[in-house]
């Protein structure tokens, strides 16, 4: 394993040394790209579209590293200090991605001039079915795989999935609190929010949105309609699990009343703050 990681560290490294070479008339201290992302909400995709900039800009042609606040295998959360550690390992013209919870400390890093940081979420209705397909299905070592398959059916993988498992000792709570560490990213004027759902259905403009901002911090030589191709090639969906079905809105197929009430009870204000819904008559 050791191996392995420093052979990916030397590969990434070569790499970055290549990208300076051949963009030698730019700067080598642009900001690291940071792609932050509540889980099943588009991390590939934000991920492979940062890295598009590769192409015009010095920046890694690959993310560095990724980090989520839990532990997949264990479910452990890990200690807040490993996220700072983290994100002060990272360097000018990496691109890296993260399930970041929006903590001051954190918060203060992210919004410096070191990063320029973007935060992608998406309906978080679509999020939980999303998750019972991951879980159940698509990872087999996740922390909840074996008991989602003891589960007798998708309904009730789905109403774990909006409550969570306050019973268990896996911490594991209900929708609207697991979205809640991160809605300080929200407020931060630094940090450009992405809903998942724009880049399926405004592609462009959002496009144009996460390009500006880059280039509101950092003036690159290329055009912007270069800039923007490079961008929107470098999406691969069977490369991205999000892209599973490819469309938005899926949980009006999975949703019963039951779990349309239930979902309101505990994350009904959370759709209205995100502006999925105006109120909970949905």
């Amino acid at each position: 394993m050791a191996l392995k990681s420093s052979l990916r560290s030397i590969i990434y490294q070569t790499e970055k040394i290549a990208q300076r070479l051949r963009f030698a008339s730019q700067p080598a201290n642009l900001p690291v790209l940071l792609g932050i992302s509540f889980p099943k909400s588009g991390t590939h995709l934000l991920d492979q579209i940062l890295l598009g900039f590769s192409n015009v800009a010095p920046y890694a042609k690959r993310v560095h590293s990724f980090y989520a606040e839990y532990e997949g295998e264990s479910g452990k959360k890990r200690e807040p200090e490993k996220a700072l550690a983290w994100l002060d390992s990272l360097r000018p013209c990496d691109v890296a991605s993260a399930h970041l919870f929006a903590r001051p400390e954190a918060v203060a890093r992210v919004t410096s001039p070191k990063f320029a940081p973007y935060f992608i979420f998406r309906d978080p209705r679509d999020v939980v079915v999303s998750h019972v397909f991951y879980v159940t299905d698509m990872e087999a070592r996740h922390v909840h795989h074996e008991y989602y398959q003891s589960l007798p059916d998708f309904d009730s993988r789905l109403k774990v999935s909006i409550l969570g498992r306050p019973d268990s000792g896996i911490e594991f709570p209900n929708i609207a609190e697991r979205f809640a560490p991160y809605l300080g990213w929200l407020d931060q004027k630094e940090v450009l929010t992405i809903h998942f759902e724009d880049l399926i259905h405004h592609r462009e403009q959002t496009l144009t949105s996460i390009m500006d901002h880059l280039l509101s911090r950092v003036t690159l030589p290329a055009t912007r309609q270069l800039i923007l191709n490079s961008l929107e090639t470098s999406i691969n969906p069977k490369k991205s699990p999000t892209f599973r079905s490819g469309k938005t809105g899926e949980w009006k197929k999975h949703f019963t009343d039951e779990h349309k009430k239930i979902f309101k009870e505990v994350a009904g204000d959370l759709l209205v703050k995100l502006g999925y819904e105006k109120d909970n008559n949905w």
